[in-house]
């Protein structure tokens, strides 16, 4: 008991000093907001000054000592490390790394706090504005770092507050169906409906991102974080204004903070194409290097929303001079085959004398399908790229070529004849490692003095479709399998 006291009276000293910095923080942008519920008959009260807050919460805090304890031990259970005996209280075994941690404790426990006003604050049926003013204040003093509970808990609190609903109200339901134990395929259901805005609780949660906005760095880092999960909510992306916070974003005098808009970049395509481009080509104005990597990193989702609007993007990042930003382009390059495949191949064979071995090396993924579509290679791709004598390009295209002579010999045999000038020495061991002295019957191949080898016979693995007309006993099937078996084993 003794351990706990200790523990407790200094979590809870901390937690004075810390709720009684963020009140006044949160109250710095005056007025606050108004609530999104009120009761007919007791109207919501602003209060006349921002220290009138400061004391109240300063007051319930003190007054409440049970509601100190209950998520004082709901935050401990939550965070000590694993205990070996059930039976052991953690602040007798944990105390000295608890009082480690006694800011981190205290971070926890007030928006763990601040979760309950704002549910007191939100009830529809009777609605505490006096615990709105606090709950409103003290998120927005509390959010003020872009990780842990700031960018999580933060993001769920304000959800509730555009949405008008209590944290942990399950705003969306998923859809029955085959996957659920009690589905019936028989029952006629109703439509789930999508989550509503509330009106009043929009311009809360609005005043609360500006205010991050208008913030330090990292409270706008905060912000871009909010925005990233609130983009999975579509419904809630105009009321909120989310594409106009991300085009502000965008001109971030922080290269951090304009690095981050480019996560952003795919699902804001996916609501609101028109702002989705104008965020693309303000980051592509940007030189941050930060800023131009992670726009090659999404290239290949650009590509799958605007299509040809992310070709320009593409030739410009081949010419970039930092080199890992060459090489992620060429192995984006692939996309270009969905849009025109002459202009891909024209590509491919330009990268394929590339300077930039990175990039010779990337292209080589988009090989096999420039391959099945055009299986002479009339733009010598291949021979160009073995021809440079780079290892990991030519384990790649080993690798191809053994798989054309497994399934396709007459490709096979086109290709070897092209590059048997370039040397062919590399490849016959690999091949003879899979099929002894396959490689003698290519290299008479080669020499004209026997016929083009046949294809190795491809083991036929039976997928059954339900229509056999009978089932082969269980004495058949165990035989057989116990002969696959014994030839695996020997193999």
């Amino acid at each position: 008991m003794k351990s706990r006291q200790r523990v407790s009276e200094e979590i809870l000293q901390s937690l004075r000093r810390t709720l009684a910095e963020s009140l006044e923080r949160g109250c710095l942008s005056w007025p606050l907001p108004q609530p999104p519920h009120q009761h007919a008959d007791l109207p919501a009260k602003h209060p006349q000054d921002a220290r009138d807050v400061s004391e109240l919460g300063l007051s319930l805090v003190n007054a409440d000592r049970g509601m100190f304890d209950r998520h004082l031990k709901l935050v401990v259970d939550l965070i000590v490390p694993h205990r070996m005996n059930l039976m052991d209280d953690p602040f007798e075994v944990h105390e000295k790394w608890l009082l480690k941690r006694v800011d981190d404790l205290s971070e926890r426990m007030l928006f763990a706090i601040s979760t309950e006003w704002l549910a007191q604050a939100l009830d529809p049926s009777f609605p505490d504005t006096e615990r709105w003013w606090l709950a409103i204040a003290l998120i927005n003093g509390l959010c003020i770092v872009p990780y842990g509970q700031s960018v999580h808990q933060g993001y769920h609190l304000v959800e509730s507050i555009a949405l008008g609903q209590r944290p942990g109200t399950w705003h969306t339901q998923p859809e029955d169906g085959p996957h659920n134990w009690a589905w019936n395929p028989h029952t006629v259901t109703s439509p789930i409906g999508s989550i509503e805005a509330h009106e009043t609780g929009m311009k809360a949660a609005v005043w609360l991102m500006k205010r991050l906005e208008d913030g330090d760095e990292n409270r706008r880092l905060l912000l871009i974080e909010w925005i990233r999960l609130l983009l999975e909510r579509p419904d809630l992306f105009s009321d909120l204004e989310l594409s106009q916070f991300l085009k502000r974003r965008c001109n971030d005098p922080s290269e951090d903070a304009a690095s981050r808009v480019v996560g952003c970049l795919a699902k804001l395509i996916e609501n609101d194409k028109q702002a989705g481009l104008e965020c693309v080509k303000l980051l592509h104005k940007r030189n941050e290097l930060l800023v131009r990597r992670n726009m090659a990193d999404v290239l290949t989702r650009l590509f799958r929303r605007i299509g040809w609007d992310a070709v320009p993007l593409l030739e410009d990042m081949l010419n970039d001079e930092d080199e890992s930003i060459r090489a992620v382009a060429a192995s984006t390059t692939g996309d270009l085959r969905f849009l025109d495949a002459e202009m891909w191949a024209d590509k491919l064979q330009s990268l394929s004398q590339h300077d930039c071995a990175a990039v010779r090396r990337n292209i080589v993924n988009s090989i096999r399908f420039y391959v099945e579509m055009y299986p002479e290679d009339e733009r010598k791709i291949i021979e160009k790229l073995w021809a440079g004598q780079d290892e990991v390009v030519m384990t790649r295209l080993r690798e191809m070529l053994l798989r054309f002579e497994e399934t396709n010999t007459e490709l096979f045999s086109h290709h070897i004849k092209i590059l048997e000038p370039l040397g062919l020495e590399s490849l016959w061991p690999p091949l003879d490692a899979r099929r002894p002295d396959r490689s003698k019957l290519w290299l008479d191949w080669l020499d004209g003095k026997t016929e083009l080898p046949e294809a190795p016979m491809q083991a036929q693995t039976h997928v059954s479709d339900f229509s056999e007309s009978e089932l082969p006993s269980l004495q058949d099937a165990q035989a057989h399998l116990n002969a696959w078996i014994g030839e695996s084993e020997e193999e």
